[in-house]
C-alpha cells in the first residue's frame, strides 16, 4: 500500500474500497453468490483498516469496518419510533381471514383489492433509521412507541446495509422494519456448543436472537450468525412508494435481504393457497415462521384504512396450526451432562407433534418446574418449535386427579452418588470421575478445540474406560503402547499411532488447555479471554471472583463457576497429573515492552477518536498495566472518550483521576 498519499487520495481510496467491500458483502450474505475468495475479501478489508488507522478523520459511519463490534455499551437508552410499530391482529382460521377481507372491501367500498402475502417471521422485530442513505440508528420494537437503541449491535449484522445501495433515488429519511433471526441450523449448532460447555440451552431461535442483539458488548453480537429480513417501513420521506410490492423491489435494490417466499395475491383465495403451501414447507425453511402476514398491496388504500388503537386495519396475521400436543408426564428423570450439570427431563407418554413422536422434554431447571408447577402424572401441553428439544408449555390443571407427585431434585448424583452442589438455578455433580461425565469429558479433551488427539474417538474412549486403562481425563497421557495392542480394534501400528498422537498433543496452547478442562460456563471463547488475561494456570486456579469479573466480558456467573471448579482438590489434582505426564502449556500472552504503567489499573469509557477500545487496552498491557471493564477502588485512571457513561460518574464519586485520550497517549508515549 502506498504510504505517501495525500488526504484527498486517501479519501478516494477509502471510498473505493468501502464500495467494493459493500458490493461483495451484499453478494455473499444477501445473494449467496460470492465473486471473490474469502482471502481476497479479507485483504481488501485489511487494506481499508490500515488506511483508516492512518487517516482516522476520514472514517465514515457507514464504513464496512464499523460492523466489527468491540465497544462495550454502558446500557441501552430508550428511543422513540417516528411511526409506531403496531402489533398485527391475527386469525387462526380461513373464516377469520375471509372476515378480514370483507371488512377491508367494505371500508374501501370496492371489491378489487390486491394483497401481498409473506412469512410471519418468528424473531425479534427491529427498526432501522436511514438519513440520506446512511444508517443512523437501530432500535428494538419495545412497546411499539419506544424501543432500545441497539445500533452498535445491529451494525454487526452483515445483511443490514450501513449505506443504502442501488442506482435509483434514495429516501431522505426512512424507517426500515424487519426481523432479526437466528437461522435454525446455526441455532442447533449454538445449543450443541452450549450443551458441550455445560450451559443452559436456549428454548428457541427467537430467544437466542433476542439475547444476541441485547448484548452490552457488540463483539459478542458480531460473533453470532444473525440475519435480518425486511417486512415493511415506517416513516418515508423523499421517495414515493405506491405499493407493498414496489417496496419489496426497492428494498432489494437498496441492499436488504427480502424473503423469496413473498408473493403478490390477486385476492384472499390466493393468499390462503399461499398459507397452505407455506405451512407444508414450514419445516424446511431456514428460519422459524409461525404463520403468514397478509397486507393490502396499495399504500394509498392502507392510509385510507388506517388503524385501530392497537392494530392496522390493512394487514392480518394468519397463524399456522401450533406444533403442540397433550400428553402425560409418566416420570421426571435427571440427566448428568459432561460438566456435571443435572438436567431434569420429563418422560412422556409418546405423542405425535409436527410429524415426529415426542417421548421426552427437557424441563431445564428445578426453578422452571416450580414456576410452571409441573408434577409427575400431570397432563401437559407440549410444544415443538423447529428442531428444538420439545418443551412443556404448561400443565392442564383441570385434569389433575390428586394423585400427581411433586418433583424434588436429588441431593446426590443419580449416577455416582456424590453429594450435589448448587450454583444459582443449577445443580452439579462435582465428581470428575462420575461415569456419566467421564466419557464426555475425555472426548471433549481430545477434541480439535482442546488437545486435538487424532484417533481418540468415542468408541475408543468407551473401550479404554471399560478395560479400566483410564479412570480420569489425565489417564490418557499415561497410556502405553503395550497396554493397547492386546485390545480389540488395536494392532501394533494403530497402537503406536495413537500413542504418537497423544505425545504430539502434549504441547498445547493455554486457551485450548482451559477449554479441555470442561469448566461449566467456559467454552472456547471464554477460554481465549482467560488465556489472554492470565500468565499461568496457577494464576487462574487461584484467581478471586473480583479479579475475574474485572476482565472484559467475564460476568459474575462465569467467575463464580471458575472459582467453584478450582475449589475442588480433585480438579487441581487432574491438572497436576497432566503436567506430571509431560503436558506443556504454551503461554502466548505478550510480555510488556515497558513498565511505564506497572501496577496501574485503567478503565476506558466512551468512544475514542484515534484507536479502538481493544487497541487502547492492549497498549496498557504492553506497558505493564492492566485494563478492566469496571470501576472499583483499585482503579487508578479512567480514560473518558466521547459520550462517556456511568463509569465516569462512578469514577468521579470515588475520586479517581480522569484522563482524556490525549493524556493517556502521552503516558504511553504515543502522542
Amino acid at each position: 500500500m502506498n504510504t505517501k498519499l495525500t488526504e484527498k487520495e486517501a479519501a478516494e481510496q477509502i471510498e473505493r474500497l468501502s464500495r467494493e467491500i459493500d458490493k461483495h458483502n451484499y453478494l455473499y450474505y444477501v445473494k449467496n453468490n460470492p465473486e471473490i475468495s474469502d482471502s481476497e475479501f479479507d485483504a481488501m478489508l485489511n487494506e481499508l483498516k490500515e488506511l483508516e488507522a492512518r487517516y482516522p478523520e476520514l472514517v465514515r459511519p457507514d464504513s464496512p469496518t464499523q460492523r466489527v463490534g468491540g465497544w462495550v455499551a454502558e446500557g441501552f437508552t430508550s428511543v422513540s419510533h417516528i411511526v409506531p410499530m403496531m402489533s398485527i391482529d391475527n386469525v387462526s382460521t380461513a373464516e377469520g381471514a375471509y372476515d378480514f377481507d370483507k371488512r377491508v372491501k367494505k371500508l374501501l367500498e370496492r371489491e378489487d383489492v390486491e394483497y401481498v402475502a409473506e412469512p410471519k417471521f418468528d424473531g425479534v422485530s427491529a427498526s432501522l433509521t436511514y438519513r440520506d442513505g446512511i444508517l443512523t440508528r437501530g432500535a428494538t420494537r419495545g412497546n411499539g412507541l419506544t424501543g432500545e437503541d441497539v445500533t452498535a449491535n445491529l451494525k454487526t449484522i452483515n445483511t443490514i446495509p450501513l449505506r443504502l445501495g442501488g442506482d435509483g433515488k434514495r429516501p431522505e429519511l426512512i424507517e426500515i422494519r424487519g426481523e432479526v433471526l437466528y437461522p435454525i441450523e446455526a441455532f442447533r449448532k449454538l445449543n450443541k456448543e452450549l450443551a458441550d460447555a455445560g450451559e443452559p440451552l436456549f428454548a428457541n431461535p427467537r430467544n437466542a436472537a433476542s439475547g444476541a442483539i441485547r448484548q452490552l458488548d457488540s463483539s459478542i453480537t458480531a460473533s453470532r450468525p444473525l440475519t435480518f429480513y425486511c417486512w415493511g417501513v415506517g416513516e418515508v420521506r423523499g421517495v414515493e412508494i405506491d405499493t407493498e410490492w414496489d417496496l419489496v423491489r426497492r428494498l432489494g435494490e437498496w441492499g436488504f435481504k427480502v424473503d423469496e417466499h413473498m408473493r403478490i395475491c390477486k385476492d384472499m383465495d390466493e393468499a390462503l393457497d399461499y398459507q397452505r403451501e407455506l405451512e407444508e414447507i414450514r419445516d424446511s425453511l431456514p428460519y422459524e415462521a409461525d404463520g403468514i402476514v397478509v397486507k393490502v398491496n396499495r399504500r394509498d388504500y392502507q392510509k385510507e384504512l388506517g388503524a385501530t388503537a392497537k392494530h392496522p386495519r390493512w394487514n392480518i396475521a394468519y397463524k399456522f396450526k401450533p406444533r403442540q400436543g397433550t400428553t402425560v408426564v409418566n416420570d421426571i428423570t435427571v440427566q448428568v451432562g459432561r460438566v456435571g450439570l443435572l438436567t431434569p427431563v420429563a418422560e412422556l407418554e409418546p405423542v405425535g407433534i409436527g410429524g415426529i413422536t415426542v417421548k421426552r422434554a427437557s424441563l431445564h431447571t428445578d426453578d422452571i418446574i416450580k414456576a410452571k408447577d409441573i408434577r409427575i402424572g400431570d397432563t401437559v401441553l407440549v410444544e415443538r418449535a423447529g428442531d428444538v428439544i420439545p418443551d412443556i408449555v404448561m400443565p392442564i390443571i383441570e385434569k389433575r386427579t390428586g394423585k400427581e407427585k411433586e418433583f424434588v431434585m436429588p441431593s446426590e448424583c443419580p449416577v455416582c452418588g456424590t453429594p450435589v452442589e448448587r450454583e444459582g438455578a443449577y445443580f452439579y455433580c462435582p465428581n470428575l470421575s462420575c461415569p456419566a461425565q467421564l466419557k464426555g469429558r475425555i472426548r471433549h479433551m481430545a477434541g480439535r478445540r482442546a488437545f486435538d488427539i487424532e484417533g481418540l474417538g468415542e468408541k475408543i474412549v468407551e473401550q479404554l474406560l471399560t478395560e479400566g486403562l483410564i479412570k480420569d481425563p489425565a489417564g490418557v497421557f499415561y497410556l502405553k503402547k503395550d497396554e493397547l495392542t492386546p485390545l480389540e480394534r488395536f494392532a501394533e501400528k494403530s497402537a503406536a499411532n495413537l500413542i504418537a498422537q497423544i505425545e504430539k498433543s502434549k504441547n498445547v496452547p493455554f486457551d485450548r488447555f482451559i477449554n479441555a478442562l470442561s469448566i461449566p460456563h467456559v467454552g472456547e471463547r471464554v477460554a481465549q479471554i482467560l488465556a489472554e488475561n492470565f500468565s499461568s494456570v496457577d494464576a487462574l486456579m487461584n484467581a478471586a471472583p473480583e479479579e475475574l469479573t474485572e476482565i472484559h466480558t467475564i460476568g459474575m456467573e462465569i467467575a463464580e463457576s471458575i472459582v467453584h471448579f478450582f475449589r475442588y482438590e480433585q480438579h487441581r489434582e487432574l491438572i497436576r497429573k497432566m503436567l506430571a505426564a509431560g503436558v506443556e502449556i504454551k503461554y502466548e500472552a505478550k510480555a510488556p515492552v515497558s513498565d511505564k504503567l506497572k501496577g496501574m489499573v485503567f478503565v476506558f469509557t466512551g468512544g475514542l477518536d484515534t484507536m479502538t477500545r481493544d487497541e487502547a487496552e492492549k497498549l496498557v498491557a504492553l506497558n505493564g498495566g492492566r485494563a478492566t471493564s469496571s470501576v472499583t477502588k483499585k482503579t487508578n485512571y479512567v480514560v473518558a472518550g466521547k459520550d462517556p457513561g456511568s463509569k465516569l460518574e462512578k469514577a468521579e464519586s470515588l475520586g479517581i483521576e480522569i484522563l482524556s485520550e490525549e493524556d493517556f497517549k502521552k503516558m504511553v508515549g504515543e502522542s
